[in-house]
Parts: C-alpha cells; structure tokens; sequence
C-alpha cells in the first residue's frame, strides 16, 4: 500500500543528497555523507513496520526533515524547545514527569532522534 511511496521517498532524499551545496563549501561532502547515511539508517530501522498510521507518521517525518533541510540549507536535525519546566529534577518522579514532558514537546521531525528520548 505504502510501498510506491516509500521507494519514491528514499529515491527522493538520495536526490537531494547528490545536489546538496553546504552553506560552507567545505562542507558539502560530508553534509552529502550524512544525509545518505541517515536515510539509510532510518529506513533500514523502519523497514519491518506494518502499521498503516505508522508507516504514515514516518512518511511524515522525512517529509518535514526534508522540507527542514531545504528551507534551512542544513541536513541535520533542529533542536526542539524545551518547556522550563523539562529542568532535570531530583525526585524519581519528578524525573518521570520531565520525561513525560520531553516526549510530548518532541516535534514530528525528530521522532526518529535517538538522543532525544534519553
């Protein structure tokens, strides 16, 4: 069902990774690495999802990542905000409740961001 739009999705990004131009020129290889590396990454970790919303929210998520890099001239993720509250606490369940609230402040475009939910 969601297979044609996957393929054209990675195909897509593939794509952009060989046009990529760096702000800084020194960088664009590199830039060019990651953007390949990342996709492939991040499809290879998703390829065994079933779910249709899912599949969607994914879809989703390279889309935004996508439209993120172009606009910006950056392939890398933004950091997110986080609330004042999401300040590390000391009690066990006040590191829950910041938990809890990182993970309701995180944007469609960083679901996949290991580091986040740690």
């Amino acid at each position: 069902m969601f297979r044609q739009d996957v393929l054209s999705l990675y195909r897509r990004i593939f794509r952009i990774s060989r046009q990529w131009e760096a702000v800084m020129p020194t960088n664009t290889e590199k830039e060019r690495q990651y953007i390949q590396e990342e996709a492939r990454k991040l499809f290879h970790r998703n390829k065994t999802i079933t779910n249709p919303e899912e599949i969607r929210l994914h879809i989703h998520e390279a889309n935004s990542r996508i439209d993120m890099a172009l606009h910006y001239r950056s392939p890398y993720p933004r950091l997110m905000h986080m609330p004042p509250s999401a300040v590390p606490k000391t009690s066990k369940r006040q590191r829950k409740a910041q938990e809890r609230i990182r993970k309701q402040a995180k944007p469609v475009y960083m679901l996949s961001d290991d580091d986040v939910d740690k």
